[in-house]
């Protein structure tokens, strides 16, 4: 293009980390919501027209960069919980009996609902103070009652909703017990009966026959959407990879992001993915996860298939090696022979895998599957990876496997090695997640919120950045952890800018400052290149722009 003709709707003058090849520059220019123009001051000028074109003069006041992403995160869920259920985030147990659920319960009577949903206790606090379906049907027996822990990893359910799902009979018979469903576990009670508390994927086998079509339909998935989007815009986000697209067993979500982008309301780049368990028929599920390619559009993307490989180190349920200290060894939903041949299937028809992995086991298992099983082109993902064995580096970054980690997870409060101790296998307290090793060994890695599973860590990408920095937040009272894997300041950028954009696929379009791609930019109130370390988590985004328009502002 002849640029004595170009005229731009916008230049941005400052300084600009492009995430590209070039890291830095002093300005740019756009045209018709793409980047036409990136380098100084002067050649950014040709590309004025008097009165026209707009321009940004942001010197000196903080920083320009590209939009960030993450990776892998349950805004679907966390965001539609005040409209579809009930938040049981900080509660105790006496709370949760005495005020959440009758609250719920009253709630679901006075709107006809014919199930209650909940979400966010803490099985840290509840340990040993487990509600039993015994003491939910006190408060009410005639509702089919969930209510999933703060990881989405555990629920306790009333009787009706056991007797719903098929595990026993209203008059105490038993139909399922301990581990008859695959890959989960219904804890049972000493009167030889299921205590209503599930496990893994127990959990999501029973959620599933909550009234999820009336729990969860079109109309409330697009409130959820524009919700997400608002959230998402205000932090500095504008590509995002949804870990739970079908949570409520339904493509309501699916449907209401295609119904949103076709009417012109969609300003960031939504991942959807289709979400199979291991008790599932497998093979109806994998063409499902094809027919919901029905639903991509210019800004919404449905190519990833997401499982469950294991559950979480620090809940037991993670697939490790060594064993834990009272000598088990978690819990595993796949074999590799069946991730293998799934990965196949999958990669086959363009579809992307996405696997939550935890344990160092798991980690192995799903490296391998994909390796013998993969396509290398669609990057495959290990998402949350808390553990590592070394000789698994190598192959991941062999076959170009991604890794989308939770970097906020990388800081601790003071003294909570000692207690990992008796809880996680040896050598696993006071190591978690890697960051810069997956640097080191060429393997890509991306940023992920986990939200609403915080663990009190910060949702937003420069608390993250700043943790990925320096081990540690200062929300949180502890010494850093495990300072050998801290990040410089441009990788964890780079983990949160064009590594998400390529593990969307979407590298070409999106992820830098980079003329040709679109103009997806913000205009942050700090510079976090050069700021103190401890001020990073400070940062906010002045200003977020998708394709050449600003979509946020202070």
């Amino acid at each position: 293009m002849n640029q004595s003709f170009v005229k731009a709707d916008l230049v941005v003058y400052g300084k600009i980390f492009t995430a590209d090849e070039k890291p830095m520059a002093e300005a740019f220019a756009v045209k018709d919501g793409k980047f036409v123009y990136v380098g100084d001051k002067k050649g950014a000028e040709a590309f004025i027209e008097a009165g026209k074109t707009e321009v940004i003069d942001y010197t000196g006041k903080g920083l320009v960069m590209p939009s960030c992403g993450n990776g892998h995160a349950h805004y679907s869920i966390g965001v539609a919980l005040p409209i579809v259920g009930t938040i049981a985030i900080g509660a105790t147990p006496d709370q949760f009996l005495n005020e959440l659920v009758p609250a719920a319960v009253k709630k679901a009577r006075e709107t006809g609902a014919k199930s209650i949903f909940g979400f966010g206790w803490s099985y840290f606090t509840f340990t040993d103070h487990i509600p039993t379906r015994q003491q939910l049907d006190a408060i009410c027996s005639d509702i089919p009652m969930y209510f999933a822990d703060d990881e989405g990893h555990k629920g306790v359910a009333n009787t009706l909703m056991l007797v719903k799902a098929g595990i026993m009979k209203a008059d105490g018979t038993v139909l399922k017990k301990d581990k008859d469903i695959r890959g989960g576990e219904i804890v049972m009670g000493p009167d030889g009966t299921p205590t209503g508390f599930l496990k893994e994927q127990a959990g999501t086998y029973t959620r599933s026959f909550l009234d999820n079509e009336n729990l969860y339909p079109v109309d409330v998935a697009k409130v959820v959407v524009k919700g997400i989007q608002e959230k998402m815009l205000s932090e500095g986000y504008t590509m995002y990879i949804d870990g739970w697209g079908n949570y409520f067993n339904n493509t309501n979500f699916f449907k209401a992001a295609q119904q949103m982008d076709k009417a012109g309301d969609m300003n960031i780049i939504l991942g959807l993915t289709y979400e199979v368990e291991s008790w599932m028929n497998v093979e109806k599920e994998l063409k499902n996860a094809v027919d919901v390619q029905k639903y991509a559009t210019t800004h919404v993307k449905t190519n990833w298939l997401k499982l469950f490989m294991d559950g979480t180190v620090e809940g037991g349920t993670g697939y490790v090696e060594p064993l834990y200290p009272d000598g088990h060894q978690g819990l595993a939903n796949w074999t590799e022979e069946e991730l293998t041949d799934i990965t196949r299937k999958t990669n086959a028809n363009g579809i992307t895998m996405h696997i939550h992995t935890m344990g160092n086991k798991a980690v192995n298992t799903v490296v391998s599957a994909y390796a013998n099983g993969g396509k290398d082109e669609l990057r495959n993902t290990l998402v949350h990876v808390r553990n590592v064995n070394p000789e698994d580096y190598k192959r991941m970054a062999d076959h170009n496997m991604y890794v989308t980690s939770g970097m906020l997870w990388h800081n601790m409060p003071t003294g909570v090695s000692e207690i990992l101790k008796t809880m996680v296998p040896a050598g696993m307290e006071d190591k978690s997640y890697p960051m810069k090793s997956y640097f080191d060994n060429g393997i890509p890695v991306t940023s992920h919120s986990d939200f609403p599973a915080l663990s009190g860590c910060p949702d937003d990408p420069f608390g993250i950045m700043e943790i990925a920095v320096t081990c540690v937040h200062p929300t949180v009272k502890g010494e850093p952890w495990w300072p050998e894997e801290h990040l410089t300041r441009e990788q964890a950028l780079a983990s949160l800018t064009i590594n998400i954009a390529k593990q969307m696929l979407i590298e070409k379009e999106r992820g830098s400052i980079s003329e040709g791609k679109y103009a997806d930019f913000l205009l942050v109130d700090k510079d976090v290149l050069s700021c103190p370390e401890t001020e990073i988590h400070e940062a906010k985004p002045e200003a977020t722009f998708f394709e050449g328009k600003k979509v946020f502002s202070l």
